[in-house]
């Protein structure tokens, strides 16, 4: 589609599949990514925004990530040839604040169409948990006053204060991944406009998918006995509030953080009093500290998929097939009638 990738030399191409951009969505075909140019060709930064991307663009879309299965997001480090693949995309999808080095790769490339999911939906501040271990609630330890329109505003945040106060894992709330499905469809129309009907058709069904999801969580979350439950890091802040749930995590927003003895005796104490069975960790870091946290409180480990990578370990091989199992997981760690 963008005619500057014609022109791209076979060395690059089996440079940026060494790399693993060569791996294509499986609408895209056999051709390699940096030379398929009859689609519109997406770079997306991790696997939600891959997972739009594909659901979205269908046949007409050609898609490549930066970060590979297995690769946890934060830590993600761009190459030179990275940076260079980026600018010969037609669109880059990303989401702000959570991949420092792709936020820089993408305000130094030229491509045309960049879309931040982050501007899509409302990114939300659930406690400065990166300092302040332990405060990452839910639910009704948020009051809306706490949120006012200026502590969402680009202007009054530094990047730095940005990065730290708003919670990015925002695709673990089906309603808030569902808007910014929407606002990646408008943008695809728009920079697209030939194969805008089918991406519109392929948004509406993605947001249905989306709706029924967000059904199943209410209705399997509306009556539970506890309405606590503990991660490994705090990922789980827009589910919680949208589901009336409280989440404790071990560490904050950096699942590589390490927590304090005073935090792990704190979260011993609050599972006695809250009816707490489960610790879940996830697929991608260490389940070390959430495993001796288990075995120190009597408790059960279970999985809870972040969802910021599909490898063979998760269980599901895509976004609603994790999220499924998720809920399952949730519904037997807090006792769902």
């Amino acid at each position: 589609m963008n005619v500057r990738r014609r022109n791209i030399s076979g060395i690059a191409v089996t440079a940026a599949a060494a790399l693993g951009l060569g791996t294509l969505s499986a609408c895209s075909g056999d051709s390699a990514a940096a030379g398929n140019t009859d689609k519109f060709d997406v770079v997306a930064s991790f696997y939600p925004m891959q997972y739009l991307a594909e659901q979205i663009g269908g046949d007409h879309v050609n898609v490549t990530t930066l970060t590979e299965p297995g690769q946890e997001p934060h830590d993600l480090e761009l190459s030179a040839k990275q940076t260079a693949q980026m600018g010969e995309a037609d669109a880059v999808l990303y989401l702000k604040s959570l991949q420092p080095a792709v936020d820089e790769a993408v305000g130094q490339s030229d491509v045309k169409t960049k879309i931040d999911a982050a501007t899509l939906t409302k990114l939300e501040d659930h406690g400065n948990v990166e300092h302040d271990h332990g405060h990452d609630h839910g639910g009704e330890e948020h009051a809306a006053e706490e949120h006012s329109e200026e502590a969402h505003s680009g202007e009054a945040h530094s990047e730095e204060e940005e990065e730290h106060a708003l919670d990015p894992h925002v695709w673990l709330d089906p309603v808030k991944y569902a808007e910014i499905a929407e606002g990646v469809a408008s943008a695809f129309e728009k920079a697209d406009p030939d194969n805008a009907a089918d991406y519109r058709k392929n948004a509406d069904a993605l947001t249905k998918k989306l709706a029924d999801l967000n059904t199943a969580f209410e209705d399997g979350l509306a009556n539970t006995d506890t309405k606590v439950f503990f991660t490994n890091h705090a990922a789980f802040g827009y589910l919680a509030e949208r589901y009336g749930l409280t989440q404790e995590a071990i560490n904050g927003l950096d699942p590589e953080s390490e927590p304090s003895p005073a935090r792990i005796k704190e979260l011993q104490d609050e599972a006695k009093a809250d009816g707490v069975t489960t610790v879940f960790y996830e697929t991608l870091v260490s389940d070390k500290t959430a495993k001796t946290l288990a075995k120190d409180a009597g408790l059960k480990t279970d999985v809870l998929d972040p969802l910021e990578g599909i490898t063979e370990k998760s269980k599901g091989d895509d976004y609603i097939a994790v999220m499924e199992s998720n809920l399952k997981a949730l519904e037997a760690a807090l006792g769902a009638k």
